[in-house]
């Protein structure tokens, strides 16, 4: 060591330890500057040898009360009893390096979850020399993630339930996410159309003004569209065009632009709508007949009486001439007898007429009770709800099915219907109750009540008589109709009312069930 002093040496240990000195110091002001990290060293025995100000405050002990601690007292009393804390080091020493989440204990013996990292710490020449462990506590950060989890599962669950189609798409209108009913609605499986633009679900002529809708959006920024619902044709992957009802909402992720479709089908409500328009033209044509029927056998009474007076006279004219010799009058009293053959056979077809308008053939079948009720009153109770009327319905059970003329039936509860909202047009309680129960053996009574005017005494008596009304405009047709109709089925047809009272009027009439032997 030729020119080296003792003196310089001296110094430049002295340099060294200094600046060892102050590497250990700003080593350990960083160390107890991670206060979110408690970072603390063990002995190859597991016993704490350092301590940083982020492990007190996490775990809650201080340095002086853990020095030379072992840290088995930082884990729960199960995991000590199956030997973790030694497993720990055993397999650190072995690996070189442990992670794992797992619970801990504090001070104060409540639990956390930690996120755990224990190295293994060797010399130059690999002898163990200790461990290194650095702990943070994720128990917040575990909880948060687990509701949202939650909260995600929890929108899956109803996107994949709601009834309505949901499609997600971006600005380019590029599918990135498909929901189950949309799945159903479309015919196409969720891996087959995300990534492929919307207009695989539109037929060719929507095809070109969705992208021209697209384009006019982003340019413009009109949002006319957003929020309003619309209606709309779409088409399904087997090629069937089908009404939709569609809405539209926006959202902006990360500066891109998202769109969301909310889609509803719309076939099986216009189906619905169109049948009632069936149901409610029927319903008028059967009305106009049974009219025409009662009034044609009204005049086949009348005219029958006179028909036969007829034939009387002629008869007893005829016979008061008797036999003569005379030939003018001989052929008289055979033109005679002709004219009063001639008005009894009149007579016989008007008969025959009357039998078929009051009971004659008609298109009787078996029919479900409750969907016979249920397709009236869709048609008798339009305008009842912003009339304010409350409606209650009760179908009784084990009443499954009547032989019964549908639309016949279906006519004598609508106007029974009809009549009973009008009668409560004038009045503050407005309740309609329509109701099925058991009558006689082998009858079904079907009930239409209401708490509207009520019944005149006047009129009670004769008040399924033809061209007997208390409305205005009425003709005085439709309860005499409902009277035939309900007769010709074997039925009887009646009304409860307390008149004077407000107390309103209940309709009653009865109809076969169907037995065994109808089926």
């Amino acid at each position: 060591m030729s020119g080296t002093t003792l003196a310089d040496v001296s110094s430049s240990s002295e340099a060294i330890t200094h600046r060892n000195a102050v590497m250990a110091e700003e080593l350990g002001l960083l160390i107890d500057g991670a206060t979110s990290y408690a970072i603390y060293m063990l002995d190859t025995e597991g016993r704490v040898t350092i301590w940083n100000l982020g492990a007190e405050r996490i775990k809650g002990w201080t340095e002086a009360e853990i020095i030379g601690s072992n840290f088995s007292k930082f884990y729960t009393l199960e995991d000590v009893a199956i030997g973790k804390p030694v497993d720990d080091l055993a397999r650190a020493a072995a690996c070189g390096r442990i992670e794992e989440d797992s619970w801990r204990l504090r001070k104060d013996g409540s639990e956390f979850l930690a996120s755990i990292t224990l190295t293994a710490l060797r010399g130059a020449g690999g002898e163990l020399r200790g461990f290194g462990k650095v702990v943070r506590d994720i128990t917040d950060q575990k909880a948060a993630e687990a509701g949202l989890v939650r909260r995600e599962d929890h929108l899956r669950s109803i996107l994949a339930t709601v009834p309505d189609a949901m499609i997600v798409m971006n600005e380019h209108g590029t599918m990135s996410s498909f929901s189950t009913a949309a799945e159903q609605m479309f015919g196409y499986a969720k891996t087959n159309v995300l990534g492929q633009n919307v207009s695989l679900l539109m037929p060719p002529i929507e095809r070109r003004d969705q992208a021209k809708f697209l384009r006019d959006y982003l340019t413009t920024g009109g949002s006319s569209i957003i929020g309003n619902v619309r209606m709309s044709t779409a088409q399904r992957a087997s090629g069937d065009v089908f009404p939709i009802e569609l809405a539209v909402g926006e959202a902006s992720i990360a500066g891109e632009r998202i769109f969301t479709w909310f889609v509803r089908d719309l076939t099986n409500r216009q189906k619905t709508e169109r049948q009632v328009k069936e149901l409610q033209s029927e319903l008028i044509h059967v009305s106009r007949v049974s009219a025409m029927g009662t009034m044609a056998s009204t005049l086949a009474h009348e005219i029958n009486q006179p028909l036969t007076a007829i034939a009387n006279y002629l008869e007893t004219t005829r016979d008061m001439i008797g036999d003569t010799k005379d030939g003018l009058l001989s052929e008289i009293a055979e033109a005679l007898g002709l004219a009063a053959a001639q008005s009894l056979r009149a007579g016989t077809i008007v008969r025959r007429l009357r039998a078929f308008v009051d009971g004659g053939e008609t298109g009787f079948g078996i029919e479900r009770l409750d969907m016979l009720v249920e397709e009236a009153t869709s048609l008798g109770l339009l305008g009842a709800h912003e009339a304010g009327i409350k409606v209650t319905m009760t179908i009784a059970a084990g009443l499954d099915t009547v032989l019964v003329d549908r639309v016949q039936i279906q006519q004598v509860l609508v106007n029974l219907i009809r009549n009973a909202i009008q009668s409560m047009a004038t009045v503050a309680c407005k309740k309609l109750t329509i109701a099925t129960a058991p009558d006689r053996d082998g009858w079904v009574r079907v009930t239409v009540a209401d708490t509207g005017i009520g019944l005149d005494p006047d009129i009670r008596a004769r008040l399924f008589d033809a061209f007997v009304t208390t409305k205005e405009d009425g003709m005085g047709l439709g309860l005499s109709i409902c009277r035939t109709i309900v007769e010709a089925h074997g039925g009887r047809i009646w009304a409860d009312a307390d008149a004077g009272t407000g107390a309103g009027t209940a309709f009653h009439f009865c109809v076969p069930l169907a037995g065994d032997d109808d089926v």
